[in-house]
């Protein structure tokens, strides 16, 4: 199911704010939080080698870590992160603090199989609506990525969420619709096989 727990070594901050977030940027460190479980919010420090290593591997925002600050040891998931426009460099990183029962929403990834047996085969085209579908999940087992199998599909067809198999415990954030994850539809000139009509 959901990526292996790793673990980050961080510094408890006693100063925040611009001018101490440079300086810790300067020396290689990133600042960040962590808040939530009804508990006041901690910052702190990450060696931005370290997390840029591992927003780069993938499922960053679906793996949960554990943060330990001189010896105390803190499961979290990261639940948002500040780029730099520029210099794709990370600024900051937001983490929320959960417990083994804790439920979490999360923007899980879709995957798509079985093109080479739907109409995409004869040209027709996958129409993603959705990328990624956010789900409530317990923290404990977050799910790496949805699997939508497109088999038999013809243009015309949509893939709405309830065609999906979710992992058990996990469920759709947006409950009161079945939305549309992907469509099939026919290219720009029109499907291959179509006969003119004479």
């Amino acid at each position: 199911m959901s990526h292996d727990t790793y673990e980050l070594k961080a510094v408890a901050r006693e100063r925040v704010g611009k001018g101490s977030s440079r300086e810790l940027r300067r020396n290689g460190l990133i600042p960040a939080v962590i808040y939530g479980d009804k508990q006041a919010p901690i910052s702190i420090s990450i060696n931005t080698n370290e997390i840029t290593k591992r927003i780069h591997a993938g499922g960053f925002m679906t793996t949960v870590a554990i943060i330990d600050i001189n010896g105390e040891k803190i499961r979290v998931l990261p639940k948002d992160y500040q780029l730099d426009v520029v210099r794709d460099f990370t600024m900051h990183i937001d983490f929320l603090r959960v417990s083994a029962n804790s439920q979490v929403s999360v923007q899980v990834p879709v995957h798509f199989i079985n093109e080479e047996k739907s109409a995409i085969k004869t040209g027709a085209v996958l129409n993603i609506v959705r990328h990624e579908v956010e789900l409530h999940c317990p923290a404990s087992d977050i799910p790496e990525f949805l699997t939508v199998d497109l088999a038999g599909l013809k243009v015309g067809d949509s893939v709405h969420i309830s065609a999906v198999k979710l992992p058990a415990g996990t469920s759709p954030v947006i409950g009161d619709r079945d939305f549309t994850i992907a469509t099939i539809v026919a290219p720009a000139g029109g499907v291959a096989e179509e006969t003119t009509e004479g």
